[in-house]
């Protein structure tokens, strides 16, 4: 059964006009060891109870979305595909008319369990648990080194079907990318022949730019709050050292100074993060080098990434999860990729493949660390990540999986898998998500038992790990890979919200 809403009924749980402030126990465990001598311990393992609340501010903001990228595969497919929902655009396909959806997503498509009656399972919408901005009410803007005007862009995306982009051009020819920072040392050199749409100036200049923009498009759109999102091209790792870009003020200076290693997606995020506007890396490369997280935690402006988990490495995370867990051990494990769409062609440059090797290949460890049983200190399964470009395939992606495990009494078994998928329609409603719970995120207060007052969520939005192959959080806090923990955290936090326990699945009352 679904229910599109409910209210909590709880004495720990307060709805007024503007909030939803809620009470919540937080169960976790207090672990101490004694030490017994020969490199033997006992643990004790202690139960433990902390009372922390939350505010959520009720009023859903009209969003505007800045993508950095607007006129790539990803933008206009997002945008087309907004736009199609928003005015009920329907077309024909050779298997009949299609209606608008919202498939892939999580805050529009999926649902959470509330509750039982009568013995049937009770479901409500994601996007029910907390007031989110409406999707259909999405104002786009963004950067692109190309100037290609976003009907014409979709055309040459090749991704939607013919008569959808037909009926959706007049919606779309009228809206031109901003100017965007080119920087050749950080891409591909064969992305050269798109950028005829480019801020020239030095990197401060540049950075200058891009708050400008955003302070412009906030002012004319008449949007409440504005979200930045990367979905350009994926950069060549830059480097990190110190006095370059490992404190804030150093950072700053290495802008100030035009120092050639400050990469254009920095400039892009510490430009967002000076406006107090949420900003979200959806590629591979190191965008938030330390001065920008500092930036981000001095200022309290949300950041978050790397790098959008939509095909293969949404799998790997399941399928590894599930091995590990079930106490079989992966020993190998090789992805192969292929496709021919303009985030193909990027990628074809060795120093950009290193940039999504690295994000694809991380998505394991804490599976593996997770099992010492199965895998002693060091040991790792061996891991191999591959990605060509093949234009004729365009913005269908090609992915093979081999899986080879160690099994019972030294036997082994291995698992094979193709995946076949339009990259940009996995990936635009990915992108929507993010968007939407960064906006939300910022509508959130916590007040932890130590707290004498409400604070909004750590800066490094922990978050969005559900929706990135690379989650970036803060300092200290372990990384998660496996996806349905990651989702059940997300789902458990907005539920903690309005002071709902979290989903244990135990059906106590059916033993």
């Amino acid at each position: 059964m679904l229910i599109d809403n409910f209210t909590v009924k709880s004495p720990n749980v307060t709805y007024t006009d503007e909030h939803i402030e809620s009470t919540y126990t937080y169960n976790d465990t207090k672990l101490t060891s004694e030490d017994l001598g020969d490199g033997k311990s006992a643990w004790t393992v202690e139960p433990v109870e902390q009372q922390f609340k939350f505010r959520t501010d009720r009023r859903a903001p009209k969003l505007g979305i800045m993508l950095v990228g607007l006129g790539g595969n990803n933008g206009t497919t997002l945008m087309g595909g907004v736009v199609a929902n928003r005015e009920g655009i329907t077309w024909k396909t050779k298997e009949g008319i299609r209606a608008p959806d919202y498939f892939g997503s999580l805050t529009q498509s999926a649902t959470c369990r509330v509750g039982a009656v009568g013995g049937e399972e009770v479901f409500t919408p994601f996007k029910s648990l907390l007031p989110m901005a409406e999707p259909n009410e999405i104002v786009f803007d963004g950067w692109d080194i190309s100037g290609m005007n976003m009907a014409d862009a979709m055309e040459r995306a090749q991704v939607l079907d013919w008569d959808l982009q037909r009926q959706l051009r007049p919606f779309m020819q009228d809206v031109t990318p901003r100017p965007g920072i080119y920087d050749p040392k950080f891409i591909a050199a064969n992305q050269a022949a798109r950028a005829d749409n480019v801020i020239k100036g030095s990197k401060q200049q540049q950075m200058d730019r891009i708050r400008a923009d955003v302070r412009d498009f906030k002012e004319k759109s008449g949007v409440d709050k504005v979200v930045v999102l990367w979905t350009a091209n994926t950069e060549r790792y830059g480097e990190v050292a110190n006095g370059l870009n490992d404190t804030e003020e150093n950072l700053r200076k290495s802008i100030a100074n035009d120092e050639a290693e400050v990469s254009p997606s920095t400039l892009y995020a510490l430009a967002c993060v000076d406006e107090g506007v949420p900003f979200i890396n959806g590629s591979p490369q190191n965008t938030f080098v330390p001065g920008l997280i500092d930036a981000a935690v001095r200022l309290k402006s949300l950041i978050g990434g790397d790098d959008f988990k939509s095909g293969q490495t949404k799998m790997k995370s399941v399928l590894v999860d599930f091995l590990v867990g079930a106490g079989i051990k992966p020993t190998s494990i090789v992805s192969y990729n292929h496709l021919g769409n303009n985030d193909g062609m990027n990628l074809s440059a060795p120093s950009c493949f290193r940039s999504k090797e690295i994000s694809k290949s991380n998505v394991v460890d804490d599976m593996v660390a997770s099992n010492e049983l199965l895998y002693k200190p060091g040991e790792h399964p061996d891991h191999v990540v591959v990605i060509k470009y093949v234009p004729y395939v365009g913005d269908s992606k090609r992915a093979m999986d081999e899986y080879t495990s160690e099994i019972f009494m030294g036997g082994r078994s291995t698992i094979v898998m193709h995946n076949t998928c339009e990259d940009s329609l996995l990936a635009a409603p990915l992108i929507l998500d993010m968007c939407l719970i960064a906006e939300l995120s910022t509508r959130i207060e916590i007040r932890a038992p130590a707290d004498t007052e409400y604070r909004g969520f750590h800066p490094v939005s922990v978050l969005l790990s559900y929706l990135t192959k690379a989650p970036l959080v803060p300092r200290g806090t372990p990384v998660v890979n496996a996806l349905a923990k990651q989702r059940a955290m997300l789902e458990n936090v907005f539920r903690a919200c309005v002071g709902l326990a979290p989903e244990n699945n135990m059906l106590l009352e059916h033993k």
